[in-house]
């Protein structure tokens, strides 16, 4: 009788902390998003970083994610800006960025 309570106690405290981190996950995701967008606009300035931005994000770690959203708290440094490029260069961003700059090529030519 009591393992049925325990058990259905643990899965009810697992789902409540997987719900917290989930949400944590997405504020990190959406801080570090302003971070990246600041980085590249300083690093490229009067492009369009909104399609290179959520390209970054999607394809970096959650650890790399929440490194790059400690900067919105501390300001970015040599090693962010390094890090979000790093990120920017691997074969599954850069082929999102293109994508998504192809989608909008076609979306504003009809």
């Amino acid at each position: 009788m009591r393992f049925p309570l325990l058990m259905a106690a643990g899965l009810t405290i697992l789902a409540a902390c997987t719900e917290v981190s989930g949400e944590a996950d997405r504020v990190a995701r959406d801080t570090a998003k302003g971070v990246v967008n600041g980085v590249l606009e300083n690093r490229f300035p009067g492009t369009n970083t909104a399609l290179l931005t959520d390209c970054i994000i999607d394809n970096a770690s959650i650890t790399e994610v929440y490194q790059i959203a400690e900067a919105a708290v501390l300001g970015p440094t040599p090693q962010t800006s390094n890090l979000i490029l790093d990120i920017a260069r691997r074969p599954d961003t850069l082929g999102c960025a293109a994508d998504n700059a192809l989608g909008a090529f076609l979306l504003g030519a009809g």
